[in-house]
């Protein structure tokens, strides 16, 4: 049966219009990170920092169409999702307001924070509020080493003293490390902070803070937290083989790298194996310890497993690149998503002060050796490259390129915005 011309005509114009569309979201953004200013964020690429992976976990259909995707899947290639979220984006991309980052500092931990704290700022494109939680002896030379930087408009800090509950402290500061269970109170302590990246002191980052941070435009309406598994596989997992308590998934969840929407942490009543009343963080905390505290091996960890297992619905997990640690390559690689390069480098079991995983050590004392101002590619990543050239004997060197993969990337990128502010 012929069909009415005008039916044609209307295909004709609607084709027409997409393409016209399809052409006009694509060259605003296919030179962003060659043009950017130096203080636009990268919504593109930070809002979806995995996008050729993240397109494949999510189907279009009735029930999921484009304009219902979660930030970042498809991008502008999807006709409706550009039409419906260019200008909510547009504004996205110049929020400027302050990341937060939190650390907890003790004992001999001063060199490794600072390190972790220059790694932040050098890549980061928005400016970043640091709270320093560490013991009194080190309060002055944070300072110091902080002020002498040099540039206020990239980063502020407030330092703050160990405090726990008064009624247990001395309970909650002997378990694990010292200090370590400082992070379960950060939400009770920084109650005008809304959103959080606490981070271990053993933490580098490798590409911008921007881009860990833009997870939380992801969470669900359920999420409050974001943190990577514990082990990708679980031959070599702990929890699922030692573990005698419960614990998220199936190999358990790192905290040493934790994403918080600290606001709906308040806010939330955390079901639980204790009683049938859920609770709320401030209430829920102490008895775990009391019930637990026989049979927990990593201390604050294990506490934040136990109460995921319970409330999986506000877990947000993010791949193992974000949080990579020797596990990850001491038997051979096991973390696939780092074939993209490592995000954010762990150097947990003191691999950065002895010869035990010389890749990670090689990375840290470039960091650690790197001034603002010197030339980042002569003075940082070229002298990495030849150390870890040095690294090929053990597993996690033979696989080194994954260390700077991601690095030079990020070099680039920060060599770009110095060339624009000039």
């Amino acid at each position: 049966m012929r069909r009415p011309p005008w039916r044609l005509v209307l295909l004709c114009v609607a084709c027409g219009f997409c393409s016209l569309l399809y052409a006009i979201t694509h060259s605003s953004s296919g030179n962003t990170e060659a043009q950017e200013p130096a203080t636009a964020s990268l919504v593109w690429r930070r809002g979806a920092p995995d996008r050729k992976h993240r397109c494949k976990d999510f189907s279009v259909s009735f029930w999921n169409p484009y304009w219902m995707l979660p930030t970042g899947v498809c991008g502008k290639d999807c006709f409706w999702e550009a039409t419906f979220r260019y200008s909510l984006l547009k504004k996205h991309e110049l929020d400027l307001g302050p990341m937060h980052l939190a650390v907890v500092a003790c004992g001999d931990r001063l060199e490794e924070t600072v390190t972790m704290l220059k790694s932040a700022v050098l890549f980061s494109i928005k400016p970043l509020t640091f709270h320093i939680f560490a013991e009194d002896q080190l309060h002055n030379d944070f300072s110091t080493i902080l002020n002498s930087w040099g540039f206020p408009e990239r980063f502020k800090y407030t330092i703050y003293p160990i405090s726990f509950p008064s009624e247990n402290a001395a309970e909650w500061r002997k378990l694990f490390k010292p200090c370590a269970s400082q992070r379960l109170f950060l939400p009770l302590i920084l109650k005008d902070v809304d959103s959080l990246l606490y981070v271990d002191t053993d933490i580098l980052f490798l590409r911008p803070v921007d881009d860990i941070w833009s997870f939380l435009s992801e969470f669900n309406s359920t999420q409050i937290a974001a943190m990577a598994p514990e082990h990708e596989e679980p031959r070599i997992g702990w929890y699922n083989r030692f573990a005698r308590h419960p614990f998220y998934g199936k190999t358990g969840i790192n905290s040493g790298v934790m994403l918080m929407n600290m606001t709906r942490i308040r806010r939330k009543h955390f079901k639980n194996d204790m009683t049938t009343v859920r609770l709320h963080w401030g209430e829920i905390l102490m008895p775990l310890l009391k019930k637990y505290k026989l049979n927990i091996t990593w201390g604050d960890q294990d506490l934040l497993n136990i109460i995921f297992s319970h409330n999986p619905e506000s877990l947000y997990v993010f791949p193992c690149q974000w949080n990579y640690r020797p596990d990850h390559c001491i038997y051979g690689s096991n973390c696939n998503e780092a074939e993209d390069g490592i995000f954010i480098l762990h150097g947990n079991r003191g691999v950065y002060h002895d010869n035990k995983q010389p890749a990670f050590r090689a990375v840290y004392e470039a960091l650690r050796n790197f001034s603002f101002g010197d030339d980042i590619i002569h003075s940082l990543l070229h002298p990495l490259e030849l150390e870890l050239q040095k690294t090929e004997h053990t597993y996690c060197g033979r696989i080194h390129k994954l260390f700077t993969k991601r690095l030079t990337k990020s070099i680039d990128d920060f060599s770009t915005r110095q060339l624009n502010v000039r």
